[in-house]
């Protein structure tokens, strides 16, 4: 991992073609960013970066701390890529983990059981 850059703000706006927030609200901090194909001849380096950082599934805080930019930046260079579908984004399985609680009546028995202990 590199460590992070004092990013120059005309660079940055430059990188971001003078965009300040992404289109897409399909990124947060711990949404999984998977790289659908390789880099390209004449890509933008920073996102041919993140297609070879996201070979396995990256979190977007990971993805800006390797790049050492703002996670604002990274999450409208991860649009671009979304748009084009040359990478896909996911929330980590916490809802589905969520759907799988046991039932309340029996989180109050153990409660009780724990109690009498």
């Amino acid at each position: 991992m590199s460590p992070p850059r004092n990013e120059n703000p005309d660079r940055l706006y430059t990188v971001t073609g003078g965009r300040s927030r992404s289109t897409s609200d399909a990124f947060d901090l711990v949404t999984l960013v998977v790289s659908e194909c390789e880099p390209t001849a004449g890509m933008q380096s920073e996102h041919a970066a993140i297609l070879r950082l996201c070979r396995y599934p990256t979190a977007v805080v990971e993805i800006a701390a390797d790049l050492g930019m703002p996670v604002g930046i990274v999450k409208i260079l991860l649009g671009d890529l979304l748009d084009t579908g040359r990478i896909t984004a996911r929330h980590p399985q916490t809802a589905r983990r969520s759907a799988q609680l046991p039932d309340t009546s029996i989180l109050e028995q153990v409660l009780v059981g724990l109690r009498n202990l």
